[in-house]
């Protein structure tokens, strides 16, 4: 048994791939204990991860009970409404949502969103430093960013913005039953001011996601109200939380490592590759969801048994020796890039479109704006200890 501090250890955050290693050696599953969800398999290897991932007969969401796999029984009911989305369902519910709102993620929809994300952009960046430096990108840039983005895509008014990053940021402190308790103010706010938010637009249709599902509701489909909620509160946290860590963390390492800016802005046609790369390296999603063995079976090797639960490693699979070259390397035109950082199956992420052009423009425009920019202290940066998540505490910038 893996003792359960390795994974949430800053040392772990900060090195991921010599942790790795030492978890594949143990084997393509690894026994461990996870904050909260309790006794778990690591799926540490990518061939382990797809067998998961792609297997819906053996492996599901859901326990036996139907409660969603990971969901304890002491959380409040606000929580188990709002798990209970898109996410953690198996088909066909999984598609019925998903089907929904999938026109607005594809790629021609979210390719047309690129002047206004590159706008918004060049607004972050210009006021960086405006209330001096060093400056906190992470939370004046790479989290207001995507935030802004999926903000103004569902139709959730700017005034109302602010409070939502409060809440956002603090749901990644959370690393144990006492972290989450603390968290559950903000995420209870967040789910009232949804629904109440979902009410208002049925009184007054708003542009955006939320006016849309509002109408399709309306108009027959087939989502209840607590689904209506949870799958608004799913797309605005994931369709911002994990965008942010990544740019963080891109950042982080591009600046970490002299050349690499000035390699990656000599030519425009570097982006695409190098922001696989950073969704690579950074793999700011360590784990895909839990999911419950339906039935006994053995995987490459090991015995799996019903009602066991399986956590798919996104770093232990991005770092695999067996799928990627020289993981350890940073080689912003590695081609090809097998990187999972959007996960694999019926599951694939929803948003990976549009945080691949967040991303790009994120580091084109800042770059541009501030080409010499440095990391104001590069021996105190920190990364949270939390299982799941790879976040920096902040990263403090100066222009150079």
């Amino acid at each position: 048994m893996l003792r359960k501090s390795v994974l949430t250890d800053p040392g772990f955050m900060a090195d991921p791939q010599l942790h790795v290693e030492a978890l594949q050696r143990q084997g393509p599953f690894v026994r461990s204990r996870l904050p909260i969800i309790g006794d778990v398999w690591l799926a540490t290897s990518q061939e382990a991860l797809a067998a998961v991932l792609k297997d819906n007969a053996h492996f599901s969401m859901r326990r036996g009970d139907g409660n969603v796999t990971g969901v304890q029984w002491w959380m409040p009911k606000a929580i188990r409404l709002l798990a209970n989305n898109m996410l953690t369902m198996d088909e066909p519910d999984h598609r019925r949502l998903r089907s929904l709102v999938d026109v607005v993620f594809r790629r021609d929809a979210v390719m047309a969103l690129e002047p206004r994300v590159d706008a918004m952009a060049h607004g972050l960046a210009t006021e960086l430093f405006s209330d001096g430096q060093p400056a906190d990108l992470q939370m004046r840039f790479a989290r207001a960013l995507p935030l802004a983005v999926i903000c103004e895509m569902l139709g959730i008014r700017e005034a109302d913005r602010v409070r939502f990053s409060q809440w956002a940021e603090r749901l990644t402190t959370v690393n144990g039953v006492f972290g989450f308790l603390a968290a559950m103010p903000g995420i209870s706010k967040m789910r009232r001011y949804l629904a109440d938010e979902i009410a208002r637009q049925r009184e007054e249709p708003g542009e955006g996601l939320i006016g849309e599902l509002v109408k399709m509701q309306s108009d027959g489909a087939d989502i209840s109200d607590d689904e209506l909620t949870a799958t608004i509160f799913l797309l605005l946290v994931a369709g911002h939380e994990t965008t942010t860590h990544v740019i963080t963390g891109g950042v982080y390492e591009l600046l970490s490592r002299p050349g690499q800016v000035e390699w990656l802005m000599a030519e425009e046609s570097r982006m695409a590759l190098a922001v696989e790369e950073l969704l690579r390296v950074v793999s700011a999603v360590q784990f895909t969801k839990p999911r419950n063995v339906r039935r006994d079976i053995e995987l490459l090797g090991i015995r799996l048994a019903k009602g066991d639960v399986v956590m798919p490693m996104i770093v232990g699979a991005n770092y695999d020796p067996a799928a990627i070259d020289a993981p350890e390397k940073l080689d912003l035109g590695r081609r090809p890039n097998r990187h999972v950082s959007f996960g694999a199956g019926i599951h694939f992420c929803l948003g990976h479109q549009l945080a691949r052009l967040e991303v790009a423009c994120a580091l084109r425009v800042l770059f541009t704006r501030w080409p010499d920019l440095a990391l104001a202290d590069p021996g105190g940066v920190r990364w949270r200890a939390r299982a799941g998540i790879r976040a920096l505490d902040g990263l403090m910038v100066v222009p150079g």
